[in-house]
């Protein structure tokens, strides 16, 4: 059984992208496009990733910790077929070898399987596309015949090459015997004083090597990323197909080209979603849903038929059904929400746990606490949980009245059914059924004289 190796190319610089950050780990979709590649290569079967590294080596190790994949440095860049030599070492001769770039991110799989099918019947499987402007990019020459015979670099170009528009996108497989063989054959003798990788074409066509060009799905598949400009432009062309995804699955969009994913979204029937939405990490929606303009999702489970409303962000939150959150509602990590709960505006939650039926309407915090059935917060309320080092917690029972502008200094219980006026600062537990107040005495004074300006 042939071995499948997959070699992807990362140690540019990427000056272009005029930033410190190695331009492979720059996102696409809040993903690296390095790990877009990766991705999507890991879902070839048995295959072993390496990356060639080189600028900002030990970031792009940093950044993939823990994954399993195998590190080549090309300590210095001398060319796409001086890259791939580097991890030659590491490659047995037995199978095929996959090459692919960590800054052309959204390649298919079903593409990459297609050219290592080529390869595994002994051939040249070699991945083309056609561009209305092919500037800048490699020829690919063909014979009479129509066979791939050569690509010429535009630098090398002569002006009828420069005038064929079927060009190179680097993406390539073949066994991993011819690699060993013609690598070490290649010349830097060129324009750019570089060891090209395509010059292995013409080496393949004068053995007789069969060369198999086979074009992507689409164009945006092999664009590679050299600056902000391009980056932005692929950032769109992905989430329109992330939108479009979506829409598949029977959501609506008030307008998919103002929607970004930035991760993984999964969708029940029957979900609204206007403009503005960023969804981000892992999300999942219920049925009947519905996302109000500018909200932030990120990391969270809402339940069916719920309703969140502008301006809201959500992170690490699990939402039972029928709830009400928003608008502007902050739900920070750890916040669960029981069924029929509402969070309204201008109310943050921080690991609290927030029976069903209860509400915190407005202008409220609360953090680190545990919630009852049919609670009711009003507005001004917050659980004072921290002493400046360490958090404490908040109990409520169920069927309890918070006052507004009430304090809740933790720890602290308040049994099921009590009552703590507004204005309270609660310190002690509250028993079952009690009303609690804290207040100083009101005193009205007569005749008092307002201060007044001095002139």
């Amino acid at each position: 059984m042939n071995t499948l190796d997959i070699v992807i190319l990362a140690a540019g610089q990427g000056s272009r992208m005029k930033s410190s950050l190695p331009k492979v780990l720059h996102t696409i979709g809040g993903k690296p496009m390095l790990q877009h590649v990766i991705d999507n290569a890991s879902l070839l079967s048995d295959a072993q990733v390496h990356i060639v590294i080189g600028h900002g080596a030990d970031h792009v190790k940093s950044a993939l910790s823990g994954q399993s994949v195998q590190f080549a440095v090309q300590a210095e860049q001398r060319g796409t077929g001086h890259a791939v030599a580097q991890a030659l070492p590491n490659i047995a001769d037995n199978g095929v070898v996959l090459v692919l770039y960590g800054d052309v991110p959204l390649t298919r799989s079903e593409t990459m399987a297609e050219l290592v099918a080529i390869a595994e019947r002994g051939q040249f499987g070699l991945l083309t596309v056609k561009l209305d402007d092919p500037t800048g990019y490699g020829r690919i020459v063909r014979s009479d015949a129509g066979d791939v015979v050569a690509i010429v670099e535009h630098k090398d170009a002569s002006e009828a090459q420069r005038g064929i528009s079927e060009v190179n996108t680097g993406i390539l497989a073949l066994p991993a015997a011819l690699l060993h063989e013609w690598i070490p054959q290649l010349s830097a003798n060129n324009a750019q004083g570089e060891y090209y990788l395509t010059d292995i074409i013409a080496m393949a066509a004068e053995q007789g090597v069969r060369i198999q060009a086979i074009q992507p799905a689409s164009e945006e598949e092999v664009q590679g990323v050299n600056n902000r400009l391009q980056q932005a432009a692929l950032e769109r062309w992905y989430q329109q197909g992330q939108a479009e995804a979506l829409m598949l699955e029977g959501v609506s969009l008030a307008d998919p080209a103002r929607l970004d994913v930035r991760g993984e979204v999964s969708v029940g029937h029957d979900v609204a979603i206007d403009i503005n939405v960023i969804f981000e990490g892992k999300v999942v929606i219920g049925d009947n849903v519905t996302i109000d303009a500018n909200c932030i999702i990120k990391d969270s489970v809402i339940g069916s038929g719920c309703h969140i409303k502008a301006n809201s962000i959500l992170e690490e939150a699990v939402v039972a059904d029928a709830c009400d959150i928003g608008p502007f509602a902050r739900l920070r990590p750890g916040t669960q929400l029981g069924s029929q709960a509402k969070i309204g505006n201008f109310v943050e939650t921080k690991k609290a746990a927030i029976g069903a039926g209860s509400k915190v309407s407005h202008l409220s915090y609360i953090g680190d606490a545990q919630v009852g059935d049919g609670v009711n917060v009003g507005a001004g309320t917050i659980t004072c949980n921290y002493d400046g080092v360490n958090k404490f917690i908040t109990e409520i029972g169920d069927d309890a009245f918070i006052g507004s502008n009430t304090a809740l200094v933790a720890p602290v219980k308040i049994g099921a059914g009590a009552t703590i006026g507004a204005g309270s600062t609660i310190t002690k537990t509250v028993e079952a059924e009690q009303l609690a107040i804290t207040r100083a005495k009101q005193t009205n004074l007569n005749n008092w004289q307002r201060p007044v300006k001095k002139s």
